[in-house]
């Protein structure tokens, strides 16, 4: 067994300890204390142990971010049943795919999401608790809805004097099993489920809690059903005592200021296009004013001015972060000359699903701009190449908190890794002498959405290629917008005698025909016409690389 503890170990003693502390808060709405949050918890095992459910069994969970999604994570998670998290962006038809692909017996989700979805075609599925109200949206099993209807009976049954701080026992022999099934796409063809076990997740909680900050609050804005929000913004800081506030609504920049100001988080976990748009919106036409280039150029009087503009960019966070943790993408090298100028802390960090989520990381006082971090402490990192800290070669990763493959899925679990073991990240990089590690290119062409969401533009394209007239196309992320560049049919467009305006209307047309298939964080804002085809590889895939 590992040297650390389990984190379910340390969730268990921070209950404990915590007790009368909100643990998990919607902002404007609902708040459970740690308290709540185990006794809630309690409860729902008991539902689980009436309806016979068994370790190993799978529970899905659709839902919108909330301290209800937090506590429906861990009652399954808890009771050693697979938790399988699905994005709450998902299209319906990608949701109830997902339910079946992944075995699930269980459904957590929000009663408006439910009505969109067809119960006959998820046929596994014995029992769906609406993650708002606990009401059972559908039943497919007597004992499960008797124990429902006897819920308070069957715990006061447990516990006769009550539920208190020496009742919680969350299960901590079980590293090497199954904790979590994570889809990294919602495609319906070859869906991958990342398998990750419990030793994946206490390896980055440890490492977490020995490296990064810790606090008394934060702020989740991340998607839960990524790993990336879940494990550093919900698991880590809960297993520290922390208490964690969802927006409970989509982010616009007015509530998470105001949430900043509200709650006064320690710690912001977010995507580098988000920081770029303050810098652009807030710093820089600030610092661009002429008589601010002259005064930036007296010694003395420019660090006054960095030291204001930092401390006016942290108050506007709430004046108690004490890093900003970027993940996902690089950040723009001019927005990192500036915050390095400003001792602004900050650090872009390195991870992926299949490593629970991290790679790489580096506390801000000792981060190199320009890189990811150096390898976490619980994985090694390697350079697939033969000079590692000049040639650009694959990065690949071995440890304790990489994935054990992907679900029913054996051909893209062999494809993952190397024939010695390592994880192939599919990303381009080099190491330097002190182990920082540069990202040089992204194989696997991922687009980052503003909110963290993993965007695969082959699955956008492959929508957009089913629209009328449309030959091929590629989708580029341009300033954080989706760009579709399309190269008709020419001989479809000739046949089909279309009228000027028609053809003119082409364009707008297939926008808003692929649009009514992705999720909101996918739609595509413009469609560009090309007037030859996309130049080819010899094996008939196109030069991505050449389009922007």
């Amino acid at each position: 067994m590992s040297e650390y503890p389990h984190y379910l170990q340390r969730l268990q003693d921070a209950t404990r300890k915590y007790w009368d502390k909100p643990a998990l808060n919607t902002i404007g709405g609902e708040s459970l204390t740690y308290a709540q949050m185990a006794t809630s918890i309690a409860r729902f095992h008991i539902i689980f142990e009436k309806a016979g459910f068994k370790k190993g069994d799978k529970i899905a969970l659709n839902a919108r971010n909330g301290a209800r999604w937090g506590f429906a994570y861990l009652a399954v998670n808890t009771y050693e049943t697979v938790i399988v998290p699905i994005l709450a962006d998902f299209t319906p038809e990608s949701v109830m795919g997902l339910v079946n692909h992944s075995d699930s017996i269980a459904l957590f989700t929000n009663k408006d999401k439910w009505a969109k979805m067809d119960p006959e075609k998820m046929p596994a599925l014995r029992v769906v608790f609406d993650v708002d109200t606990w009401e059972v949206l559908l039943c497919r099993d007597e004992k499960i809805a008797d124990a429902v209807a006897h819920w308070d009976e069957l715990f006061a049954q447990k516990y006769p004097k009550g539920f208190g701080p020496d009742d919680v026992h969350f299960p901590t022999d079980n590293w090497d099993d199954l904790s979590t099934i994570n889809y990294t796409s919602g495609s319906t063809g070859d869906p991958k489920g990342v398998m990750l076990t419990y030793r994946n997740f206490c390896a980055n909680v440890d490492y977490s809690q020995r490296h990064v900050p810790a606090g008394d609050k934060m702020v989740s804005m991340l998607p839960m059903a990524h790993m990336y929000g879940l494990v550093i913004e919900f698991i880590y800081p809960l297993c520290n005592g922390t208490s964690i506030y969802w927006l409970g609504k989509a982010p616009t920049p007015a509530t998470l200021m105001k949430a900043f100001a509200e709650v006064k988080p320690y710690l912001l976990i977010t995507v580098p296009l988000v920081m770029e748009k303050i810098y652009k919106s807030k710093i820089k036409p600030m610092l661009d004013k002429p008589i601010m280039k002259i005064a930036l150029k007296i010694p003395g009087l420019n660090s006054i001015i960095y030291k204001k503009v930092r401390e006016g960019l942290l108050a506007a966070f709430g004046g108690n972060v004490q890093e900003f943790i970027m993940g996902g993408a690089a950040l723009n090298p001019e927005v990192e000359r500036v915050f390095k100028k400003i001792k602004f802390p900050y650090l872009v960090g390195y991870g992926m699903t299949e490593a629970c989520p991290l790679l790489a990381y580096e506390h801000w006082t000792k981060y190199v701009a320009g890189s990811c971090g150096k390898a976490v402490d619980v994985a090694e990192v390697r350079i697939d190449s033969d000079d590692p800290q000049h040639v650009v070669g694959e990065i690949q990763a071995r440890g304790e908190n990489i994935t054990i493959g992907y679900y029913k899925n054996p051909e893209a679990t062999a494809n993952a890794f190397t024939e010695d073991g390592w994880l192939r990240t599919g990303d381009l990089g080099i190491i330097d002498a002190e182990g920082n590690i540069f990202i040089r290119g992204r194989s696997k062409n991922m687009i980052l959405g503003p909110s963290g969401q993993n965007i695969y533009p082959e699955e956008l394209e492959a929508v957009v290629n089913n629209q009328p007239y449309v030959m091929e196309s590629v989708v580029v992320d341009r300033g954080g917008k989706l760009v579709a560049l399309v190269f008709l049919d020419e001989q479809a467009v000739a046949k089909a005698l279309l009228d000027p305006e028609a053809k003119a209307n082409i364009p707008e047309n297939i926008r808003l025909g692929a649009n009514r298939q992705f999720p909101a964080y996918s739609q595509i804002s413009k469609v560009e016409l090309m007037d030859k085809p996309f130049e080819k590889t010899p094996k008939m895939s196109i030069r991505r690389f050449l389009y922007k």
